[in-house]
């Protein structure tokens, strides 16, 4: 098992510790108001400090967590849920109308980025964490479908592939039953870098308004929050900063971990 899976999934499981602690205990409430302790820098009392609100640092960090990884889980889930039965579709009538159809569409979403798919939306619907995850799964869409449509294509051509369509089975059951179970190693790899980029994301649209509405703390509005008091208090800006740094690193490390574990080939290459 390489270092980096270890070391990937020790600094995944802290942060979703720490995510659901938050659900049943926080060393204050998130919430709370202190003036009369606001902007104090990390002591014994509050460990990451306090803000301009005197609301408990650790304590927001442990709730904008479990908000920032709610948001990132769900909108990779409508990725995958679309995106792959489409890339799948696509595949098996590679050359068709559809298969154009579903790859003109993908081209389509790309055109526009997550966050100016989540400013139409929350022009229309207003801003929050809904329509935060309901922009972020849109661009997840045609990620997936690209990557299950690339796969399945080369397996398409495979003698095991001949052999079912000769057997008499139909394209969508190929899919499912021998395709989709050979890309679910790419598709599992895939979706903790797109987890990573979903949090990556929702900290983007919080720290332009768009994301998870007060008093719902999350760690991009804690980054949008600090800015004009980074000079006396840098704590506000850097325990956020350092959150995201570190999640996103942890699911990178563990993408990469499980890429190289997942693939036989460089198994025995490293063996």
């Amino acid at each position: 098992m390489s270092r980096n899976l270890i070391l990937g999934a020790c600094l995944s499981s802290l942060v979703l510790l720490a995510a659901l602690v938050s659900f049943v205990w926080t060393p204050y409430d998130y919430a709370a108001l202190n003036i009369p302790e606001k902007l104090q820098p990390p002591n014994a009392e509050h460990l990451f400090g306090t803000d301009h609100f005197g609301r408990d640092m650790f304590s927001m960090i442990m709730v904008g967590a479990r908000t920032s990884i709610a948001v990132a889980l769900v909108a990779v889930g409508i990725g995958m849920a679309l995106g792959v039965p489409l890339g799948l579709a696509a595949a098996a009538r590679k050359g068709s109308w559809l298969d154009e159809v579903i790859m003109r569409g993908n081209d389509l979403v790309f055109a526009f980025p997550s966050l100016v798919i989540a400013i139409l939306i929350t022009a229309v619907f207003g801003a929050g964490a809904i329509n935060a995850i309901i922009a972020i799964g849109i661009f997840n869409i045609p990620v997936f479908a690209r990557i299950t449509r690339g796969a399945a294509l080369s397996l398409w051509e495979r003698e095991f592939i001949l052999a079912a369509r000769v057997s008499g089975k139909g394209a969508a059951r190929i899919s499912v039953e021998h395709i989709l179970p050979n890309v679910a190693n790419l598709l599992i790899v895939q979706g903790t870098i797109q987890f990573s980029l979903g949090i990556l994301a929702e900290a983007g649209l919080s720290y332009v308004g768009l994301g998870a509405q007060p008093p719902t703390p999350s760690w991009g509005r804690m980054l949008a929050d600090a800015q004009t008091m980074v000079s006396f208090a840098p704590h506000l800006a850097l325990i956020p900063g350092l959150a995201i740094i570190i999640t996103v690193l942890g699911l990178n490390l563990l993408g990469d971990g499980l890429r190289d574990w997942l693939d036989p080939r460089i198994r025995v290459a490293r063996a």
